[in-house]
């Protein structure tokens, strides 16, 4: 796979990810509204430590000053990890003005939808 564009619209929102894959590893640039770098998630898959039989993840992420997007690189290198067992970098960048917290809600369900789609679409692959 050389490159991958899934896209999620909800209303005015729409929501990019590209998906690179790098050898065994996974690069996924997420992007919206006034594209920008806001924050950087990286995720590594591992064992559970509550149960060693299931997959889980470590992840970090780098956050810039004054960004909102470490909550959703966070969770979607996390779970992209464990479920597909890969390193995982997720780069983002989503902006709007003056949001509600009733369309940060819409943006959040377009980055979880997203990431459903993201692993489906390596899946297949």
């Amino acid at each position: 796979m050389d490159s991958l564009v899934v896209e999620e619209k909800n209303g005015r929102f729409e929501i990019f990810a590209e998906i690179k894959q790098l050898g065994k590893d996974l690069l996924v640039i997420l992007y919206g509204g006034a594209v920008h770098i806001g924050a950087v998630g990286m995720a590594q898959p591992r064992a559970s430590l509550r149960d060693p039989e299931k997959m889980s993840a470590t992840s970090s992420t780098y956050t810039y000053i004054g960004h909102k997007e470490d909550a959703v690189v966070k969770t979607m290198s996390e779970e992209i990890a464990k479920r597909l067992n890969k390193k995982v970098v997720v780069v983002a960048g989503i902006h709007w003005d003056e949001l509600s917290m009733k369309e940060i809600e819409i943006i959040m369900e377009a980055c979880r939808t997203i990431t459903e789609r993201v692993i489906t679409e390596v899946q297949k692959r």
